[in-house]
């Protein structure tokens, strides 16, 4: 199969110099990029994969308590603390 495609003048000359670099042609170049893209399973990286650099090394680690049951108690703690306030004695139920 024949195919034909454009390249921005910039990709045509690290083509260019990729070729002449590991003595291939630009078909041959193409071909093995194209097999690679190909064998990777994605062609486009998952949301994860993008952004685990940002979640931090704590999502790692399962958390020590529950957030989600104790989500007040964890926010008033935390906003007093910025405060400065002494805390509360907690009031039983």
């Amino acid at each position: 199969m024949t195919l034909t495609v454009r390249l921005p003048p910039r990709v045509e000359q690290g083509l260019a110099e990729y070729c002449v670099k590991h003595r291939l042609s630009k078909s041959d170049a193409v071909k093995q990029a194209l097999v690679d893209l190909l064998a990777s399973g994605e062609g486009t990286p998952s949301a994860y994969d993008l952004g685990k650099d940002l979640f931090g090394p704590h999502t790692d680690a399962p958390p020590g308590e529950d957030i989600a049951r104790n989500s007040k108690r964890l926010l008033r703690e935390h906003f007093r603390a910025k405060k400065g306030s002494p805390r509360k004695p907690r009031r039983a139920k």
